[in-house]
């Protein structure tokens, strides 16, 4: 853990402008949990309220938390009993008096400039949604790691249509799914009623009803957010059991959004296919993960059933493969093979568990 800050923030409350809430729901962190509130606090912008939600964490990180707040009257920290990350940041969301929100995970950290020029940003062009840039920081060893940068294209969008023509662009750069790389504002939140939903991976679902009837979006290619893969029991590296099931009802959320938009160009109907299909290999993989529980039958049956899956079907003709590792990848799938899906998934579950560096390599050039 770093050490408290020995600054003392002298901040009137009543008379300050409150440009942006940060929330920060908290759980299990506390060998993180100091390096993302002080990345707040060395922020160049300074007129910010931080509100923290204790998720009835067990450990140190609830303390640490108000170990802080002690110090900066810009830090309100909330402890309440455990009932995951989309109830404490809903609980911070209405409490929040900032004209913008800005959402992060208290185990990553923001460069120094993020809010300020993210601020800036929404500000001249009075946007509703901002997105930046990020970087993923995939850890070895403790001070060993790999840096993946994510870069979308500079953009404004005044208007629903050109927003909704370029999406796939967004999706394309995994600018669409995190929370952590926006700004948002508050007012359009509120008066939509835009909140978390209490399910596993609640990220997407929220920011698929964000941009349902976004207007006015700003995109910036500088980048300010570290998203860390370090620790060992992340969702990144154990077995989900309805990993499969959750896919399929995210595919479905996609084609709905579109049908919604009323945009249907083959370039945004390749990325929801490729979308689908990058996504059911990893839904192989977990089947073949070493902590699955089924038995190597079931895990054929399984694997069987997903790749011969009507959506499946549907969406393999469609897709245009960005990179040879890619092709040689689909092929089983392609094939309908359940034996060499089988044996693809083993391999990449061994890389994935044998050497993270690879691995990290791998899925960022697919």
């Amino acid at each position: 853990m770093m050490e408290v800050a020995e600054r003392e923030y002298q901040f009137s409350d009543e008379r300050r402008e409150i440009k942006v809430s940060i929330i920060m729901p908290v759980y299990k962190v506390e060998n993180y949990v100091a390096k993302a509130i002080e990345s707040i606090q060395n922020q160049t912008l300074t007129d910010f309220e931080f509100l923290i939600v204790d998720d009835g964490t067990p450990d140190r990180s609830g303390e640490i938390c108000d170990q802080y707040a002690e110090r900066d009257p810009r830090i309100t920290v909330i402890h309440k009993e455990n009932s995951g990350a989309p109830s404490a940041r809903n609980i911070a969301i209405d409490m929040a008096k900032g004209k913008y929100l800005y959402f992060l995970d208290s185990d990553d950290w923001a460069e120094p400039m993020m809010l300020e020029e993210l601020y800036n940003l929404a500000e001249i062009n009075h946007a509703q949604l901002v997105i930046a840039g990020f970087y993923i920081d995939t850890y070895f060893k403790q001070d060993q790691y790999m840096t993946t940068d994510y870069i979308p294209a500079d953009a404004i969008y005044q208007t629903k249509e050109e927003f909704r023509k370029d999406a796939y662009k967004l999706f394309d750069k995994n600018m669409l799914y995190p929370p952590w790389n926006k700004l948002f504002l508050r007012q359009y939140v509120l008066e939509n009623k835009l909140y978390f939903p209490t399910t596993f991976w609640d990220d997407f679902p929220f920011n698929l009803s964000v941009i349902k009837n976004i207007e006015k979006v700003a995109v910036t290619s500088k980048q300010y957010y570290h998203f860390l893969r370090a620790r060992s029991e992340s969702e990144t590296s154990k077995y989900i059991p309805r990993m499969y099931e959750k896919r399929e009802e995210e595919h479905g959320w996609m084609q709905g959004l579109y049908r919604y938009w009323g945009v249907n160009d083959a370039n945004s109907r390749e990325m929801i296919a490729r979308r689908y299909t990058e996504r059911l290999i990893g839904c192989v993989e977990n089947v073949t993960n070493p902590k699955c529980t089924l038995t190597k039958r079931e895990k054929y049956k399984t694997i069987k059933k997903m790749i011969r899956n009507e959506n499946c079907r549907k969406m393999l003709p469609q897709v245009r493969a960005r990179s040879v590792m890619m092709k040689v990848m689909l092929l089983p799938i392609r094939m309908g093979s359940a034996g060499l899906s089988y044996l693809e998934g083993a391999v990449i579950s061994y890389v994935k568990s044998r050497n993270v560096r690879m691995f990290a390599k791998l899925k960022a050039s697919r």
